[in-house]
């Protein structure tokens, strides 16, 4: 039971950061994984990485937030799988502006890939984790989603919702045996927040503020996501585990 022998998952942002840490754990753990990317040379790249290591994967070129790409993974799924086990909905962006500076195009991007995103995913793939009979849903939402740690509000907006998306499905979807958890994590080093952390006077907050004293590696993320799509965490929904290395509780 601590591993994921023969299930199938998709990972949405499977390439880069908490994504492609996932997708290499879960086969590490011997599951069958669908990874998207917006980028088909990542995608190229990664499968040919896997293979090298000797693990095969399958990515395909999709954004979530496009209702024709959301499809085309729920086509997938159907003509290769049939049943779905586990879905990580990792893939999100961030614009960090002062509210009163965002376009609209701006904030609703942010939304509809963070936030709306998941949540049509989610729906179009229900009768396949239905059919699973043990299936995963974990959302990745962000420290942000409960305080303000100055990522921007429409960023904040998204996870928080993502939080609550994830408590009402988790009822909801209960007695189809679908259990719906999410992971929110501090800063970790991913592509999305390199240029934010490689400013020095940014990184000396953050530690200042994190009894650990430093960033999450993806791997430790990716952890949490691992134990929550495993049938040891059999008795967990609906909540949301938070990875911030102590920030959450300093008040100094």
């Amino acid at each position: 039971m601590w591993r994921l022998n023969n299930k199938k998952a998709l990972v949405t942002g499977g390439t880069k950061g908490i994504g492609r840490a996932t997708v290499m754990e879960f086969l590490e753990l011997e599951s069958e994984v669908l990874f998207t990317s917006r980028s088909e040379s990542d995608i190229s790249a990664f499968e040919t990485e896997l293979k090298d290591k000797g693990y095969s994967a399958h990515g395909i070129v999709a954004n979530s937030a496009k209702k024709d790409d959301r499809i085309k993974i729920k086509k997938w799924v159907e003509e290769k799988w049939g049943k779905l086990d586990i879905v990580v909905h990792n893939a999100g962006i961030n614009i960090r502006k002062k509210a009163i500076d965002y376009s609209e195009e701006e904030f609703r991007k942010i939304l509809e890939i963070n936030l709306t995103a998941p949540f049509e995913l989610s729906r179009l793939l229900y009768s396949n984790l239905k059919e699973s009979g043990n299936a995963s849903i974990i959302n990745v939402a962000s420290s942000a989603a409960m305080q303000d740690v100055g990522t921007g509000t429409p960023y904040a907006m998204s996870k928080s919702g993502l939080l609550q998306l994830s408590r009402s499905l988790a009822v909801e979807w209960a007695s189809d045996n679908i259990r719906v958890n999410s992971v929110s994590p501090w800063f970790t080093k991913t592509p999305l927040t390199e240029s934010y952390l490689n400013i020095a006077e940014k990184m000396k907050s953050i530690l200042n503020k994190t009894p650990l004293n430093r960033v999450a590696e993806p791997e430790e993320i990716s952890a949490i996501i691992s134990f929550l799509a495993m049938d040891k965490s059999s008795f967990i929904t609906g909540q949301n585990i938070i990875a911030d290395g102590g920030m959450s509780v300093n008040a100094t």
